[in-house]
């Protein structure tokens, strides 16, 4: 799967080349998170911090608000390891100060050690320094401590000059079931369905900042699926796991579902795409979107107006919810349309009473 980058500079959303010269700066990092938070975790690196030249705490920490994150740069201690982890980051990404005496007092599956790679040799201090270590050893040595490896091919990094996929395979087979992350020369959406294949994530910001492939081709780059009309099976689904129907999507309603943030599918009936609630007002607000384990087929989480998904008026396609789950229905309903005399209009409109 896709790792979105976010790299950070005196708060703003750049691409380095070669971990130097600025290529692109993209501005406010903020939107940039809502939208790439809708297929999974981003990486949020901060640059200032990884070369003490200040930081982006603040910027951080409102991207960790919009989208689940791993944050990294700069974390050398663990007091700073625990300051992201209390904060809210669904991992965090340690550099050099990755040894075993820090990763023993940490939680070892919300850890990912980054280790840069130059033509086999770890290297440090911004890729200047050759530490004399290499990539393999290092990870033989410190996977017992950490649930995930971060491994950028440095002399690939920003190049666009596409993948070594002999390397890759042999880093995922040294790491064994630790999990693996790719970085560095990215140039191609099929770059990332042949390195899901050998079984690890890719972590890219180059490419999508120059608009050389998407977040629907990457996704779609992943997927497979067996019917003859090419379309993927798409469970929706409450933001809390509850399955309203099922859909279908393309590459088409995929893209747009999620650089508009919205439940947009292809319709088998109509031959086209449908965006769901344009005409009955059951509009979807879409919060992520997750591929399976065996790649053919897809779950939107969605926020789902009233009165549900079902073209029958219902919550789901297999009826009304129960229990608490309909209360919570009901009280949303009569928020949007309150009764004067309800009780319910009372909780929301008295918030003693609430």
């Amino acid at each position: 799967m896709i790792i979105p980058s976010i790299d950070l500079e005196g708060g703003s959303a750049v691409q380095l080349i070669g971990g130097k010269e600025k290529a692109l700066d993209a501005g406010d990092p903020r939107p940039i998170a809502e939208v790439f938070g809708r297929v999974g975790e981003i990486a949020v690196i901060d640059l200032d911090a990884a070369k003490g030249l200040g930081e982006n705490r603040n910027t951080i920490l409102d991207i960790l608000n919009l989208a689940p994150c791993r944050v990294g740069g700069g974390i050398r201690d663990y007091q700073t390891a625990k300051f992201w982890l209390d904060a809210g980051a669904q991992k965090i990404i340690i550099g050099t100060a990755a040894k075993p005496e820090l990763l023993k007092k940490l939680p070892s599956d919300r850890v990912i050690v980054a280790l840069d790679a130059l033509n086999g040799d770890v290297v440090v201090e911004g890729w200047t320094k050759k530490t004399g270590l290499k990539i393999f050893d290092q990870i033989e040595e410190l996977s017992q401590y950490v649930g995930g490896f971060l491994v950028t091919f440095v002399e690939r990094e920003g190049k666009l000059v596409g993948i070594d996929k002999e390397k890759i395979n042999e880093v995922v087979k040294c790491a064994k079931d630790t999990k693996v992350t790719i970085a560095g020369g990215i140039a191609k959406a099929s770059d990332i369905g042949t390195i899901d294949k050998l079984g690890a994530d890719t972590q890219v910001g180059m490419a999508l900042y120059t608009k050389k492939f998407d977040l629907a081709d990457s996704l779609a780059a992943c997927l497979r699926t067996d019917r003859s009309d090419g379309l993927w099976p798409t469970v929706v689904t409450d933001e809390e796991g509850l399955a309203l129907g099922l859909a279908y999507s393309n590459i088409e309603s995929l893209r747009d579902a999620i650089y508009e943030g919205r439940g947009t599918y292809y319709s088998r009936s109509r031959d086209q795409i449908w965006i769901k609630g344009g005409t009955s007002g059951a509009k979807q607000v879409l919060k992520s979107i997750d591929i399976d384990c065996d790649r053919d087929a897809i779950r939107f989480s969605v926020n789902q107006s009233y009165p549900g998904f079902c073209h029958l008026s219902k919550t789901t396609c297999w009826g009304d919810t129960k229990g608490i789950k309909a209360l919570e229905n009901t009280l949303s309903d009569r928020r949007e349309n309150p009764l004067e005399k309800s009780y319910a209009n009372r909780l929301f409109s008295d918030k003693g009473m609430l």
